[in-house]
């Protein structure tokens, strides 16, 4: 594993109908919704993680403090950063920021947590079995 502070990752995405707060159940307009922008961090800091992580390994996210303090309309263009900060044993913490094409639109902290793919899913399925 080759995990060091400042790593970065990055995601975009077109806004359309269907990343819209009326389409996701967020809100009523035909606005970029806030969910979304969440996801689009989440996957900014998957994409730090690539490369880095031993076979085997994943990330899942565990928590989310965002604003979200633009709003951006269909057909533009918005995109998410995201920078490691800090490294606690398997705890990560990841700075966050998104923007669109006329500049930042929402920010925040997002942590995620170092786990053995095949463990975590024989948990996940486990529930399954429960009586």
């Amino acid at each position: 594993m080759s995990l060091e502070i400042g790593l970065t990752g990055r995601c975009e995405s077109l806004v359309t109908k269907q990343n819209t707060a009326a389409a996701v159940g967020s809100g009523t307009l035909p606005v970029f919704a806030t969910p979304m922008m969440g996801a689009l961090m989440e996957a900014a800091a998957v994409d730090a993680l690539q490369g880095h992580l031993e076979p085997g390994q994943g990330s899942v996210g565990t928590a989310m403090n965002i604003t979200h303090d633009a709003a951006t309309p269909i057909s533009m263009k918005v995109w998410a950063q995201a920078e490691l900060t800090a490294i606690d044993r398997r705890a990560l913490t990841f700075s966050v920021t998104a923007y669109d094409e006329a500049g930042p639109i929402g920010k925040g902290e997002h942590k995620r947590f170092l786990i053995d793919d095949a463990k975590f899913l024989a948990k996940a399925q486990g529930k399954l079995e429960v009586d």
